[in-house]
C-alpha cells in the first residue's frame, strides 16, 4: 500500500503538466489571438503569416514615367554682321518681348556702306532714265527715216543694260540697309533671356553665340514610354484624341500640372523597346522651367475617363525572383503556392495585378520570408491594406486579449486542482 501511494503522488505532477499542455493546445487551435475569431486548424508545423484576399476595384488607367521639361521655342542669339558690341540692353534672366533690342553693334561702318550703295543706285537709275529718253527720240527719228535701224537697235540695247545696272545697284543698297538694321540684335520670340555671353567692347562675327532666349508661355514635358503605352495611347494621339498627361516637379506632391499628349513618335527604339513622347502644358505661373526633372503621369484616352476593373494587392505581398515578380497564394489545404505575377502601376498605395491572380484568392501579405513553396502555413486573415507596424487598435483585438486572459485563469485553476 505504501508503494502504491508513492506512485500516485509521483504521477500527480506529470498529470498536471499534461493537463496544462492540453489546455494550451486548445487555446491555440480554437482562437485567433490576433483577431479574437475562431480560425480553422492550420496544417501542423506551419509558420505564422498574415494573408489577405485579393481586392477587385474600378480604377482609371494611368502610368508613371520620368521626364524632362523642355521649351517649346529656344533660340540661340547670334549676330548677322561682324563688329564691335557697343551696348547690351537687357538684364540676365529677365523677360523679353519679340523685337526687343538685346545687343547693339557699332553701326557707323554699315551706315557709310549704305550711303555709298544708295548713291550708286541713284547714279545708275539716272543713266537708265537718260537712255530711256534717248530711245524715245530715236523712235521718232526712225519713223521719219532720219536714222538707221541699226542705230535705233543700239540705243534700245543700251537702255536694257543701264536698267539692269540700276536694279543691281538698288539691290546692293537694300543689302547695305539690311546690314545696318542687323547691327541691332533683336529677340525673335517672347520669352526669358539668358546671360550675355559676350560683353561690351568685344569684336564678334556671325559664329559667336551672344545669348539665348526660351519661350515660357507654353512648355513641353518629354519622356519615353514602353511598348504597352504605345499600344494603349499611340493610335489615339495620332488621331487627335485627347490623352491627359499630368506633371509634378521634384518639390511638389502629386501631379498639379495638367496638359495633353501632343506627340508620339512613329516608331519604337528596337534596342530599348521605348518610344519618345511629349506633352504640352500651359505655363501661366512660369513654374515649369526648361531642364527640370519631371514626374509624368500618363492617363487614358477619351479625356482620361476610361475606367477599368483591376485586381489590387498590397506591395508587401510581392517578392522578387531575379527579374520576375511573384506572390504566395494560400490554398484551401493551408499550403503556400508560388505564383508569378505581372504587375501594373501603383494606385493609392496598392499595386495593380495584370496577370497571375484571380479575384477572391488569398495571398501572403506579411511573413513572406518564412514561406516556402508547397509548405504549410499558419494563416491569419487580415485586410489587404494591413500594416504590421501599426498598433493593434481594432475592435477584434479586445476579444483576443480577453480570451487569452480567460485561458490563463483556466490553466492556473487546473494546475491548483491537480496539486491538491
Amino acid at each position: 500500500m505504501k508503494n502504491i501511494k508513492q506512485l500516485t503522488v509521483a504521477a500527480r505532477p506529470l498529470a498536471a503538466a499534461m493537463a496544462l499542455a492540453g489546455l494550451a493546445a486548445f487555446g491555440l487551435s480554437g482562437c485567433d489571438t490576433a483577431t479574437g475569431k475562431t480560425a480553422e486548424a492550420p496544417a501542423a508545423g506551419g509558420p505564422p503569416i498574415s494573408a489577405a484576399v485579393v481586392v477587385e476595384k474600378q480604377i482609371t488607367e494611368t502610368q508613371e514615367f520620368s521626364g524632362r521639361i523642355e521649351a517649346v521655342e529656344r533660340v540661340e542669339i547670334r549676330s548677322r554682321v561682324s563688329g564691335f558690341i557697343t551696348a547690351v540692353n537687357f538684364k540676365p534672366g529677365s523677360e523679353v518681348k519679340k523685337g526687343d533690342v538685346l545687343f547693339v553693334i557699332d553701326p557707323r561702318p554699315y551706315q557709310a556702306e549704305m550711303n555709298r550703295a544708295e548713291a550708286a543706285a541713284s547714279s545708275a537709275r539716272a543713266k537708265a532714265d537718260l537712255a530711256k529718253l534717248e530711245l524715245s527720240r530715236a523712235e521718232k527719228l526712225l519713223a521719219d527715216k532720219a536714222i538707221a535701224q541699226r542705230e535705233y537697235d543700239e540705243k534700245a540695247s543700251g537702255l536694257k543694260e543701264l536698267d539692269a545696272n540700276a536694279r543691281a545697284a538698288s539691290a546692293q543698297f537694300e543689302a547695305a540697309k539690311l546690314n545696318l538694321n542687323y547691327t541691332q540684335v533683336q529677340s525673335p520670340i517672347n520669352g526669358r533671356v539668358s546671360k550675355a555671353e559676350i560683353t561690351v567692347g568685344n569684336l564678334i562675327d556671325g559664329a559667336a553665340i551672344l545669348t539665348s532666349v526660351v519661350s515660357t508661355d507654353r512648355i513641353y514635358a518629354s519622356f519615353e514610354g514602353d511598348e504597352d503605352t504605345f499600344l494603349r495611347v499611340g493610335a489615339q494621339s495620332h488621331k487627335g484624341e485627347a490623352v491627359i498627361v499630368k506633371v509634378g516637379l521634384a518639390n511638389e506632391s502629386g501631379y498639379p500640372h495638367e496638359g495633353k499628349l501632343d506627340f508620339v513618335d512613329n516608331q519604337l527604339d528596337p534596342q530599348t523597346g521605348s518610344v519618345r513622347m511629349r506633352a504640352t502644358f500651359a505655363n501661366v505661373d512660369n513654374a515649369l522651367v526648361p531642364g527640370l526633372f519631371a514626374r509624368v503621369q500618363l492617363g487614358a484616352g477619351n479625356g482620361g475617363k476610361e475606367v477599368t476593373s483591376a485586381l489590387m494587392i498590397n506591395e508587401r505581398a510581392v517578392g522578387t525572383d531575379q527579374n520576375r515578380k511573384f506572390v504566395f497564394v494560400v490554398g484551401a489545404d493551408g499550403k503556400a503556392e508560388y505564383r508569378p505575377v505581372k504587375l501594373g502601376q501603383t494606385i493609392e498605395g496598392m499595386r495593380v495585378v495584370r496577370e497571375g491572380l484571380k479575384a477572391g484568392e488569398k495571398i501572403v501579405v506579411n511573413g513572406l520570408q518564412r514561406v516556402r513553396p508547397g509548405a504549410p502555413v499558419t494563416a491569419q486573415t487580415v485586410a489587404m491594406d494591413f500594416d504590421p507596424a501599426a498598433p493593434a487598435t481594432t475592435p477584434d483585438s479586445k476579444p483576443a486579449a480577453k480570451t487569452e486572459a480567460k485561458d490563463a485563469k483556466v490553466a492556473a485553476k487546473a494546475a491548483t486542482t491537480t496539486k491538491e
